[in-house]
């Protein structure tokens, strides 16, 4: 069973930072590309950051220089370092995996509120 557990989100001021976490279980973690999504209301998910099997990234133009994705092979988990945040990074964050065959599959979410 797999599954994905995000926590970390907050309310912060702008030009502050935070640090979101997700714990993954149930998946071959050390083969597997993870990303982080937001979804802000009324706006569709995008896709906000990925981290590959061999540790390479990218990111949404949004984001560059100011979000740093990581993971831990050993604790089967993934970060996401947020700095500098702005009013327009309100969003419920998402831990997610696409497996080959089995589909994409996504944590609960974690509100971060930024607030100016």
């Amino acid at each position: 069973q797999v599954q994905l557990v995000e926590s970390g989100g907050g309310l912060v001021q702008a030009g502050e930072s935070l640090r979101l976490s997700c714990a993954a279980s149930g998946i071959i973690f050390s083969i597997n590309a993870m990303d982080w999504y937001r979804q802000a209301p009324g706006k569709q998910r995008e896709l906000v950051a990925t981290v590959t099997p061999d540790g390479n990234t990218n990111y949404a133009d949004s984001v560059k220089g100011r979000f740093t994705v990581s993971r831990d092979y050993a604790k089967n988990s993934v970060y996401l370092r947020m700095n500098s945040l702005k009013p327009e990074d309100t969003a419920v964050y998402y831990c997610s995996v696409n497996l080959a065959r089995r589909g994409r599959y996504w944590g609960q979410g974690t509100q971060v509120t930024v607030s100016s």
